[in-house]
């Protein structure tokens, strides 16, 4: 049997367990395109272990287009215009990381959002390849303006606080839909880290990167790269 044949057969399992659980997955991902997300993994785990659950759906029409234009400017420049998966940035992903020191990620919105909504933390090889099935599958069936809408609506932004609305008035005490500029910058700010940063009363670094943020906004709103979810 030839080395060829042995490595085939023992990659079967794992092909049928990738296909099973994308199969499993995409039974809800029409339905999922039209209604709101009950929950996901993480807010489940979470909850079980004690923490709280403040989490608010909102429709993208309900929440401001500066947040939008926050999180395209500060995590996913190019989000119109790829088709999930961003070359250029997993490419500089994987130099910085073969150079060593701190781990750099290449995810785009549509990843991050099908691992929020798909899968379990982590960073196995399974995952990973799961996280592209179901990117390819929510780019395709969902459109860039849902994956947006339920991006901003799933994200952690504090200790059991998700969503948009829920952060809006966690940190702020208002609607997401009445987030100025600045609040918007913040709350993309900590998307990082929610857990450890304050978007209300940040400190340095978290100023300085919503700063950035804020600036940057003013080019995706001149370019236009905001436009397939605002028009």
């Amino acid at each position: 049997m030839s080395g060829l044949t042995k490595t085939v057969k023992k990659g079967r399992p794992l092909l049928t367990l990738f296909l099973l659980l994308l199969l499993l997955g995409s039974s809800g991902l029409v339905l999922q395109r039209f209604l709101p997300i009950p929950a996901t993994f993480l807010m489940t785990t979470r909850a079980i272990e004690g923490e709280g659950w403040d989490y608010r759906w909102r429709s993208l029409d309900d929440i401001s287009p500066r947040l939008v234009q926050a999180v395209i400017a500060s995590e996913d420049s190019t989000f119109c215009a790829h088709r999930g998966f961003d070359m250029k940035a997993i490419e500089k992903a994987l130099k910085a990381n073969e150079r060593g020191g701190r781990i750099r990620g290449g995810s785009t919105i549509s990843q991050q959002t099908a691992k929020n909504v798909f899968l379990w933390p982590g960073r196995d090889w399974i995952r990973k390849g799961l996280e592209a099935g179901y990117t390819v599958a929510i780019e395709t069936v969902w459109g860039k303006r849902r994956i947006m809408e339920v991006y901003l609506n799933v994200a952690e932004w504090a200790p059991g606080v998700y969503g948009a609305e829920a952060a809006a008035q966690h940190w702020f005490g208002k609607s997401a839909a009445d987030l100025s500029a600045r609040e918007a910058a913040r709350l993309a700010a900590i998307l990082p880290s929610p857990r450890r940063y304050n978007a209300a009363s940040p400190g340095p670094y978290v100023r300085r990167r919503a700063s950035r943020i804020q600036a940057a906004m003013g080019t995706v709103r001149e370019q236009g790269l905001a436009a397939c979810v605002t028009g």
